[in-house]
């Protein structure tokens, strides 16, 4: 499973997001959406207007979600 998280620098909710993830022991990639015009323009043809924004094989979504973070580490988990 691919898992990307676009991020900016200072960012409260990014930090929680990578927090989360390393606790599920999910592998991610991080991208930062201030040094990466191609992946902002990505993003925001997607509609999203926030930071962080993480994209999966399956899915996408914008913002801490430690609901979301859950369903990708059961999903780790049966795989």
């Amino acid at each position: 499973m691919t898992v990307t998280v676009y991020t900016k620098p200072a960012c409260v909710q990014c930090t929680a997001t990578y927090r989360a993830l390393d606790k599920k022991g999910i592998t991610y990639q991080s991208v930062d959406l201030t040094q990466d015009p191609e992946a902002l323009a990505k993003v925001q043809a997607m509609g999203f207007a926030q930071a962080p924004v993480v994209i999966t094989d399956d899915e996408s979504w914008a913002g801490f979600r430690p609901d979301k973070i859950e369903e990708l580490a059961q999903t780790r988990v049966s795989a």
